[in-house]
């Protein structure tokens, strides 16, 4: 039985919590190699999409990194400082994961009411946002401007403009990673294809008019990018 997306970003906290702590105990050390992705899903009990939302959200904040054609290792330490943001970047963590709460409540709803109350050309102009960011990203510019208009054109096709009139108010800000030019994921392309398929799931919810899953596939995006921030945080110099 499938389970639900929200379920799936729990599932992919636990594998992170663990191996994070393997990492910092030293029972994982740089360089070395993590386990295949079948033996993390026989070792966690999940499936390979909770193992690669996992690793992915891992190899973001940096602590490990992937080797084409050999697998996925730890980061070497001399790595590990480009995660030290700026000051203005750390003051902006706390509002940012705040934010992040805010747009569970509100966002997930509006992409619940997008999905039954839409026009065939509000859907049109969900479509055309997401294949925007897509060719950003393979053209490699960047891709935060695309991802607003997603979000816009799912709070326009509520049909409802005190929603469209939160985004707007929010403006920029909506997107976290344009409020951190030092993450190295702003522009990663791994990191920018989670986030497009996150995307590609609240569409999809959308054009089929189901509303939970609309609901429940835009949290998930939301509690997937709230994890990640909260893990930047953690891993800040105190």
């Amino acid at each position: 039985m499938a389970i639900s997306a929200q379920a799936r970003q729990r599932l992919a906290q636990r594998v992170i919590d663990q191996l994070r702590t393997q990492i910092e105990t030293g029972k994982l050390r740089a360089g070395d190699q993590l386990p295949t992705e079948p033996r993390l899903e026989a070792a966690f009990g999940v499936s390979r999409t909770v193992v690669r939302e996992a690793i992915a959200d891992l190899r973001a904040a940096g602590l490990v990194r992937p080797v084409q054609g050999k697998g996925v290792f730890v980061s070497d330490t001399p790595t590990r400082p480009a995660l030290i943001l700026t000051p203005v970047e750390i003051k902006t963590i706390p509002e940012t994961l705040e934010l992040l709460e805010f747009r569970m409540a509100t966002e997930g709803e509006a992409a619940a009411i997008a999905a039954y109350r839409r026009t065939a050309e509000q859907e049109a102009a969900i479509a055309a946002a997401n294949r925007k960011m897509a060719a950003l990203m393979e053209q490699g510019l960047s891709t935060v401007d695309a991802d607003f208009e997603f979000h816009m054109a799912v709070a326009v096709a509520t049909n409802n403009r005190f929603y469209v009139d939160i985004l707007r108010h929010i403006g920029p800000r909506t997107i976290p990673r344009g409020q951190f030019p030092t993450l190295p994921e702003a522009n990663d392309h791994a990191y920018l294809e989670k986030v497009h398929a996150e995307h590609v799931e609240i569409l999809a919810a959308i054009v089929d008019q189901d509303p939970e899953r609309a609901r429940q596939a835009m949290r998930a995006h939301l509690m997937a990018s709230q994890r990640r921030y909260r893990l930047l945080a953690e891993l800040q110099p105190q």
